[in-house]
């Protein structure tokens, strides 16, 4: 009974009734249909419906068979008034021209930087010079809460995300979720929006939500967008991008191409204290790279209200990455023992597809939705390793314990997933959705280890693995809204059934499990008045770990440093609820509490015997944080503008570890502030300066160092109003970087890492084409699953 019921909530919307609906065209005397005419539906003084016309193309609801008047208006023509007698099939609507056309008039809207709603936090990229002419992994790292790790792990107010692009996850995580968001210009980013407790459509792994919103053309016709960059930092790079968009009554086909060459630095120096010696490594790898981003996509008018679309994104990537690394081996008294010279170098492809056929229909003049998506998601790497090691005695010598290997790999990776989505008007005042989805995902990956004599590879298999994955994935999610007085609220439940499986061809492993869980959200909304109002929400997340940290391959960067996946790896679960208080709209308070247990996170064991340091993949316990953030926007004058964001945390790690435990607790602040200035009006002349600043930090037994950043930018128009150009100068004072140390029971060691960071940015952007309507924005159905390629 409770699993008929629980299903019946589910698929309440599905099963809800239908009012009666009038379809139409508004066109001009000469036949053309006309976009964004005001439709309006009346039944004596009492209004029925509102409608704006799309290409022409209007809908709306009526509760019954009668008499009503309908009126249309539109800028430079006479308004219409008519009697029609309903139901009827369609109506044609026709407007004339005024006899004295009005001057044209430019109305413009300005966004603001941040925009703060009930489930998210937007950052309006296309309003931010910072974040704009580079790549959109810089501009994710500039959205407020953001943060990137020196592992490039992203996270938002310190809490793990899955990161969409435009309501898609991303099929990467790590260095490649870094690589392929470095491969796409920021100029194809319009928004960021980040959910700090996702609602229930959303999937329910990941704490929390990053959604990367590209920019849609808008113009009817044909148009198209350019842009161009140049960046100086220790290299030069470059990149170039286009936007395209044709419309013509049913049919509409967009895309965009963008190009990056990219040359840079990192640096990842290391200190060990193994007792009785001491190890010193200073590395420094540059990798070269060269990407292409694609995005195509047609949608076809099936009816006034029906929509099949078809879209296909692609990323192909080439990389380059040369590293070397010096190792001095101390003795405690600081007398060199010996010297490991290593040599790593790696070629490397990556190719991501996703196809996606949609259709989209609309019912009510938008009040119940039935939208469909089919997917498939494609996933191919491959990597070419070498690594050499020579070691030498204190006076030069070098020994005979050499060390050269060859380890190719390659991965591929098929993500099929469908999913069904429909909201509907319960008893006319609340909004309910629900949605059916099932994914099926199989990772096949090969690891290949050969010593390299000098004449020839010696395969070694008991070095190398084989691994295969397969995850499939039923869900099913409602949530309903609606307003209760000064009181909103939208509460959702999700239940996903998860099975997966990890077989190790070369170990003879096999790891199963099967698993149901159900995730509620809640969002209650209380407005005290039209100046303040109150906010408590909560949400029950899944974070399910990434294939990479399950695959058992061993990875050598040196005869003294492997890394390992672990195959037994579990999901952790995830709570969070957060109390705000909001005053008009520009001031914002909020406390919130997370508690995840089981978490899973990277570990590294030094063995203080042998010299190895071994990296790998664990669960732990518990790790819990309270916070209390403070947000606001000022307008000091009306040439400037102000976005502060300040928060502080307790946070607290708990787990056995090894042959004891720990249990940690930290008091740290993050805080960010953002400041742009008018400079003129007339040349759209503007500019803007940034500051980030975190404070030392805490994941299981790291402890992680203060960091921060400065960056300055201007822009204005150019070329007639046509062009914007702009001038950015990252981490002027070169200070983001990550300092990280161990210090537990006989685990002594820490970690330099700095990935290039100060640059200077010079880039172009020029439009043709005027504004009309936009291409659709839409999701599709490969939700969770290609977050965690990799």
């Amino acid at each position: 009974m409770k699993k008929l019921i629980l299903i019946y909530i589910m698929l309440l919307p599905w099963i809800a009734q239908a009012q009666s609906t009038l379809t139409g065209k508004v066109k001009n005397i000469d036949g053309q249909p006309l976009d964004a005419a005001t439709i309006t539906l009346k039944q004596g003084e009492k209004q029925i419906a509102l409608a704006f016309a799309d290409l022409g193309n209007f809908h709306m609801n009526f509760p019954n068979a009668g008499t009503y008047r309908i009126t249309a208006s539109l800028v430079g023509y006479k308004p219409l008034d008519m009697e029609v007698a309903l139901p009827k099939e369609t109506i044609l609507l026709v407007l004339h021209p005024e006899d004295q056309q009005l001057e044209e008039v430019q109305v413009t809207f300005k966004q603001p930087l941040i925009q703060r709603k009930i489930d998210r936090v937007t950052f309006n990229v296309e309003q931010s010079i910072l974040a704009s002419g580079g790549t959109a992994w810089e501009a994710l790292s500039k959205a407020p809460g953001v943060q990137v790790t020196s592992s490039n792990e992203v996270t938002a107010n310190r809490k793990n995300v899955k990161v969409y692009l435009d309501g898609r996850p991303l099929s990467l995580s790590g260095d490649e979720l870094s690589a392929y968001l470095q491969g796409l210009p920021s100029d194809l980013v319009s928004q960021i929006e980040v959910f700090s407790n996702p609602p229930a459509k959303f999937e329910a792994a990941g704490t929390s939500v990053i959604n990367i919103i590209t920019r849609k053309a808008k113009q009817e016709g044909l148009n198209l967008t350019l842009n161009g960059a140049f960046t100086q930092g220790n290299y030069s790079n470059y990149n170039s991008n286009a936007t395209f968009n044709y419309r013509n009554n049913k049919l509409n086909v967009y895309g965009s191409y963008g190009f990056i060459h990219r040359q840079t630095f990192q640096d990842h120096n290391v200190t060990i204290d193994f007792g009785n010696a001491i190890w010193k490594d200073v590395n420094r790898s540059i990798t070269t790279s060269d990407n292409h981003a694609y995005r195509l996509g047609a949608d076809y008018q099936l009816s006034t209200n029906q929509v099949l679309g078809f879209l296909i994104n692609g990323s192909n990537r080439n990389s380059d990455t040369r590293g070397h690394t010096d190792t001095r081996a101390e003795t405690t008294q600081m007398r060199l023992d010996s010297t490991l010279i290593s040599d790593n170098s790696s070629t490397g492809t990556n190719n991501q597809f996703a196809y996606n056929v949609n259709y989209n229909l609309n019912l009510d003049s938008g009040k119940r939705i039935l939208n469909i998506d089919l997917d498939y998601s494609p996933y191919q790497s491959s990597s070419e390793a070498y690594a050499d090691n020579r070691s030498f005695l204190p006076d030069g010598q070098q020994t005979t314990n050499l060390f050269h290997i060859f380890t190719p790999s390659t991965q591929h990776i098929d993500i099929y997933s469908a999913k069904a989505d429909y909201s509907d008007k319960l008893f006319g005042k609340f909004d309910v959705s629900s949605g059916l989805k099932y994914s099926r995902t199989k990772s096949q990956n090969t690891f290949t280890y050969f010593n390299r004599e000098p004449a020839n590879l010696v395969l070694v298999p008991e070095n190398g693995n084989r691994f295969i994955y397969r995850e499939n994935i039923m869900a099913a999610y409602t949530s309903l809204s609606g307003t209760f007085g000064k009181l909103s609220v939208q509460v959702g439940l999700r239940g996903e059934y998860t099975r997966t499986s990890g077989l190790s061809i070369t170990l003879d492993e096999l790891n199963e499990r099967n698993y149901f869980k159900l995730f509620p959200t809640a969002f209650l909304q209380y407005k005290i008045d039209e100046h303040n109002e109150l906010l408590l929400n909560y949400a029950y997340r899944i974070e399910r770990p990434e294939y990479n940290r399950l695959n058992p391959a061993k990875r050598y960067a040196s005869p003294y440093n492997i890394y390992v996946g672990n195959p037994a790896l579990q999901p952790s679960f995830v709570q969070n609820i957060e109390l705000g208080y909001s005053y008009n709209k520009r001031y914002h308070v909020r406390a919130s509490y997370t508690l995840k247990r089981d978490l899973f996170t990277n570990i590294n064991i030094q063995d203080n015997e042998t010299k190895i340091y071994f990296g790998t993949q664990a669960n732990l316990g518990l790790s819990r944080s309270t916070s209390l953030q403070l947000s606001a926007d000022f307008t000091p004058a009306a040439w400037w503008d102000i976005n502060v964001l300040a928060e502080g945390y307790w946070q607290q790690e708990k787990s056995p570890y090894l042959s004891s435990s720990y249990d940690f607790n930290i008091i740290s602040y993050y805080g960010t502030i953002k400041q742009s200035f008018t400079i003129d009006k007339k040349r759209a002349l503007k500019a803007e300066l940034s500051g980030t600043f975190t404070g030392p930090g805490l994941q299981g037994i790291y402890r992680a160092n203060h960091n921060s950043a400065i960056d300055a930018g201007i822009k204005m128009n150019v070329l007639q109003g046509m062009g914007t150009l702009r001038l950015v100068a990252n981490d002027v004072f070169n200070t983001y970087t990550n300092n990280i140390s161990i210090d537990f029971l006989d685990q002594r060691s820490s970690f330099f890492h700095h990935n290039e960071s100060r640059s200077v940015t010079l880039s172009l952007s020029y439009r043709l084409g005027k504004n009309v309507s936009a291409s659709r924005n839409r999701t599709t159905a490969s939700e969770e699953e290609r977050k965690r390629t990799n």
